[in-house]
């Protein structure tokens, strides 16, 4: 009778999970909070695994909300960016903008949780995509936001002597930096 039992609960937890299943493919257009989009990963990931698929999935799934308003989101998100980041090999993508722009948002959603991992991540993506001057920029941004202006300021001069492109966005963030902005880069100047 146990055995027997417990076939049953398997069997019901079963049919239940399935059921689970097809509830939230059905309402992926109702609530972002449903979808897992592991069909698209899949895909992603047996075909082209390049950044670019990557990217435009990410953007695409960073607008069924906003991440600093919903943490289920936020999770969500930070979840695919670092399956992203670990699907695409640093040494075969590193002069890649698209795969920079992968860095730079896991590190800025990271920022979100916990400081000190999307400092980590910004290192990251600063040792890896180091020619890209957005890269520094969002490091330093970050800095300047944590309150450690003297870092900021080293991040962006680090930048320049690298010769990190383009250089007049460097120059920008400096000179904001200097004139006591609190933004290094308006979104004209992105």
């Amino acid at each position: 009778i146990a055995s027997i039992m417990s076939r049953v609960r398997n069997l019901k937890n079963k049919y239940r999970n399935e059921d689970n299943i097809t509830d939230e493919l059905n309402c992926t257009k109702i609530s972002a909070d449903t979808t897992d989009n592991s069909g698209t990963v899949n895909q992603i990931m047996m075909t082209t695994n390049n950044p670019e698929d990557w990217l435009c999935f990410l953007l695409k799934l960073e607008k069924k909300g906003v991440p600093q308003m919903d943490v289920g989101l936020l999770n969500r998100l930070i979840g695919r960016y670092s399956q992203a980041v670990t699907a695409l090999p640093a040494e075969k993508h590193s002069q890649n903008e698209s795969y920079a722009r992968i860095l730079v948002r896991f590190a800025e959603l990271k920022a979100l949780q916990d400081p000190e991992e999307a400092r980590d991540q910004f290192h990251l993506a600063r040792l890896n995509c180091k020619k890209f001057a957005f890269v520094h920029v969002a490091f330093a941004q970050f800095e300047l936001l944590q309150e450690n202006e003297k870092k900021c300021k080293q991040i962006l001069q680090k930048a320049v002597e690298c010769s990190a492109v383009p250089l007049e966005m460097l120059e920008t963030a400096l000179q904001n930096f200097h004139l006591k902005k609190k933004q290094l880069l308006s979104d004209e100047e992105k």
